[in-house]
């Protein structure tokens, strides 16, 4: 036991929340210099990694459905704390964070994660094989979420501007929650065989998280420690993300850039740990894996942040933006054409990785350069 605690407290994981908070604490109600924001931003990045290690550990001790639900929750709670973090803060000017953080997670995971890991897979194996009916189904459920909350409210005529109305955003946000359950229900039970990587001779290689499950399990003590450095790392991420967001603001201000490029940056940040975990198991030639961490997590960055911000509205100030521009839907629809092209074989080569990754830039570039 002493050990085992003595090599709890040795990692990294470990101490990152804790440095976290202390900044936390340090800077609160001052104004920070730009060394020291520099170093509130580096805890806020290690903070994010910390929580989401500490998620999969909880994620990996109780199991399916229940361990998927932990992450997405966990990682949801980072994404809505830091886009409520800066809307509170940044008046008018913030009403579309949401929208464009969103946005931003749907065009990184489902071009930038998907082809950089197409990439890596077809380098290494020539082809990279995966179940169409289970990419299909997740690839549908994102085209799904993303039409309704993102494009929509550019077309209803109830309320002026691309917003939804009191009735129509409830509505969306009921709808997005009914779909995430859904999805989370046959990805890990009703049709659990339809996510598991593919082997090359056709059979499912084992559980599709194989990898963990042939890893011992935490054990309950080293469980609960995750539980409380969890909850510490997310404290420190909205803490920290109040610290640094009047930077980031002015930053993004005093360089005439949208304010979009905002929701591109949390996105990054977000969405770091799954794209490592993604090319990692790409490069193990499972990238049917990398498809349902990419997949996944954009069904729950809408399916469970649209939701909470819409009841966030309540007491936020200022209104909610949600409906993109023409050139955003331009690229929303490409994205999901060409992801539906490379999803229904089953199968991809360096091609696709590598339209994908184009899309990816040319989103990149059009958030500085509208």
């Amino acid at each position: 036991m002493k050990s085992g605690t003595a090599a709890l407290m040795s990692q990294w994981s470990t101490w990152a929340p804790v440095v976290a908070v202390v900044s936390l604490v340090l800077g609160w109600g001052r104004s920070l210099p730009g060394l020291a924001v520099s170093l509130v931003a580096l805890c806020l990045i290690g903070a994010v990694l910390a929580a989401v290690h500490h998620a999969e550990v909880v994620a990996h001790r109780v199991g399916e459905p229940f361990g998927s639900l932990v992450l997405a929750v966990a990682v949801t709670v980072i994404e809505v704390g830091l886009i409520v973090t800066l809307m509170a803060s940044g008046g008018n000017k913030a009403s579309s964070y949401a929208r464009d953080t969103v946005f931003a997670a749907v065009m990184i995971t489902c071009n930038g994660i998907v082809g950089l890991s197409l990439l890596v897979a077809a380098v290494r194996n020539r082809v990279a094989v995966f179940h169409a009916e289970g990419s299909g189904g997740a690839l549908a459920t994102v085209c799904t979420l993303a039409t309704m909350t993102l494009v929509l409210p550019s077309f209803t005529t109830s309320h002026p501007g691309p917003e939804f109305t009191t009735a129509q955003l409830a509505f969306a946000a009921t709808a997005s929650i009914c779909l995430y359950g859904l999805f989370v229900a046959v990805q890990t039970v009703r049709h659990r065989e339809y996510f598991l990587p593919v082997a090359r001779d056709g059979d499912e290689s084992g559980p599709l998280d194989d990898h963990e499950e042939h890893a011992p399990l935490p054990t309950v003590s080293r469980t609960w420690w995750s539980v409380a450095l969890l909850f510490v790392a997310l404290v420190a991420v909205v803490g920290n993300a109040k610290l640094v967001s009047p930077t980031i603001e002015e930053a993004v201000e005093s360089a005439g850039l949208p304010t979009a490029v905002v929701g591109v940056a949390i996105a990054l940040m977000v969405l770091m740990p799954e794209t490592l975990a993604a090319v990692r198991a790409a490069r193990r030639d499972r990238m049917q894996t990398s498809l349902n961490l990419a997949y996944g997590s954009a069904i729950a960055s809408i399916g469970l942040t649209i939701p909470v911000i819409a009841v966030a509205t309540i007491w936020l100030p200022g209104s909610l933006v949600l409906g993109e521009d023409a050139t955003h839907m331009v690229l929303l629809a490409l994205t999901a054409v060409v992801s539906a092209l490379t999803v229904v074989p089953g199968r991809a080569t360096l091609l696709q990785g590598g339209v994908h990754l184009v899309l990816f830039a040319g989103f990149v570039f059009l958030s500085f350069s509208p």
